[in-house]
């Protein structure tokens, strides 16, 4: 496919286009995406805001042109070129371009994500198999219809009253399961129960009922942006935050860190064993736990520690220096998540 839209951009660029936009979408038809994800596909296609509003349904999807999803209240505009999810069916699907003719790539957009739209809703409105991805996204969206909620928590084998976690995974699909032990973070694929768990960092929503799960997703995303691969915990449960969960919204990803967060980065590159130290005394209950933790001889750690204060410019060795190396440990996860 990718040959053959090579050779049509050189003869005709919209037809290139055009080629580029059906593999596309087909990618995501064979892996069976959610409504989310359809959509920002149309968006970041065509280069202007999608949106989806199928009124019989109840969904209501909107996607910037960078990705970013933001619904809106107000109605379509009637002249921005749409596409109906059936032959006889009413427009469902728009792109937000406004003041120009559709193009032939903006009709290609259209046609395929709309029919690859309409798969997903007759996946999770109807009949589906139990662990189509789409149906955690429809138990997941606090915007469904209670009704298809429900219909996604039976089709993924999930009592109604029964306590169920949302998962965030960093490098993967969001996940659903079962309440297992208190102490342990559950796994497995989306509402099957245990199984192979999670690849990367790991955010756990608290255990409610599935009609709460949509709580649980906002609470996962939360306790995935306290989590790290080295050094660090991988797996957050939210419930452990508490106040913590506050500092989410102080830090943006990627914006400017904190100056202690800058201080600990210098420092980092300086000496490539400091995070691993640091992360240690922050994280156990003693100087000789910490030492053990990261296999060192105690006096080796004291001598670490004290090129690590001149680096840092602050005692790590007092309560209140040690709460301020927590404090900026976790900043540093929540910048960088």
């Amino acid at each position: 496919m990718k040959e053959l839209a090579g050779r049509l951009t050189a003869l005709d660029p919209d037809a290139g286009a055009a080629v580029r936009v059906i593999a596309y979408f087909d990618r995501l038809t064979e892996s069976r995406a959610g409504l989310e994800a359809l959509v920002r596909g149309a968006a970041v296609l065509a280069g202007v805001p999608a949106r989806l509003v199928d009124g019989e349904r109840r969904v209501r999807v909107r996607i910037e042109a960078d990705g970013t999803r933001r619904d809106s209240p107000a109605p379509p505009d009637p002249a921005w070129p749409c596409a109906a999810l059936s032959p006889d069916g009413v427009p469902a699907l728009w792109l937000e371009r406004a003041g120009a003719e559709p193009s032939v790539v903006d009709a290609v957009i259209l046609e395929r994500a709309a029919a690859a739209v309409r798969r997903v809703l007759d996946r999770t409105r109807g009949r589906a198999p139990a662990d189509d991805p789409a149906l955690v996204e429809t138990l997941l969206d606090a915007t469904a219809p209670e009704s298809a909620r429900m219909h996604a928590a039976r089709r993924l084998g999930l009592a109604p009253t029964a306590p169920a976690r949302a998962l965030a995974v960093s490098d993967g699909a969001p996940r659903v399961v079962p309440e297992q032990t208190p102490d342990a973070p559950p796994a497995g694929r989306a509402g099957a129960g245990p199984g192979v768990p999670p690849t990367g960092r790991v955010g756990v929503g608290p255990a409610v009922p599935v009609l709460r799960l949509p709580e649980s997703w906002g609470a996962a995303r939360i306790a995935l942006r306290f989590a790290s691969e080295e050094p660090g915990r991988r797996v957050v449960h939210a419930e452990e935050l508490g106040s913590l969960a506050l500092l989410a919204d102080l830090v943006a990803p990627g914006a400017e860190p904190p100056a202690d967060v800058r201080a600990l980065e210098a420092a980092a590159a300086t000496a490539p064993w400091l995070l691993a130290t640091l992360d240690a005394v922050a994280s156990t209950t003693s100087l000789r736990a910490a030492a053990a933790e990261i296999n060192v001889h105690h006096s080796t750690l004291q001598d670490r520690l004290a090129h690590a204060e001149q680096l840092l410019g602050w005692p790590v060795r007092t309560p209140q220096g040690r709460f301020r190396l927590q404090l900026a440990l976790t900043l540093r996860h929540l910048a960088r998540a």
